[in-house]
């Protein structure tokens, strides 16, 4: 899991099916001291996050297990919401 910071929303016209109806958020990756790190990412959202949000995310395999259903072709997707470092 990593660290990022929610910048904003993404509004696609066209979705692949499994990702209908789920939120797509971008976010700005950063390290362990919370300095932005490389560049934006798109990911998806399954724990209500908006910007501002300091949140946690998986990329990889565990982005499309993280949705239902499964692996669908999504490359980050947004865990958690983090309260406190």
């Amino acid at each position: 899991m990593q660290l990022a910071r929610v910048t904003g929303t993404v509004v696609a016209t066209t979705i692949a099916d499994g990702l209908k109806g789920v939120k797509l958020l971008l976010i700005q990756p950063l390290n362990h001291d919370l300095a932005a790190v490389g560049g934006t990412v798109v990911a998806c959202d399954t724990a209500q996050a908006g910007p501002g949000d300091l949140v946690f995310y998986v990329k990889s395999r565990e982005a499309a297990l993280a949705l239902d259903p499964h692996f669908v072709p999504v490359d980050a997707t947004i865990v958690g919401i983090v309260d406190a470092v």
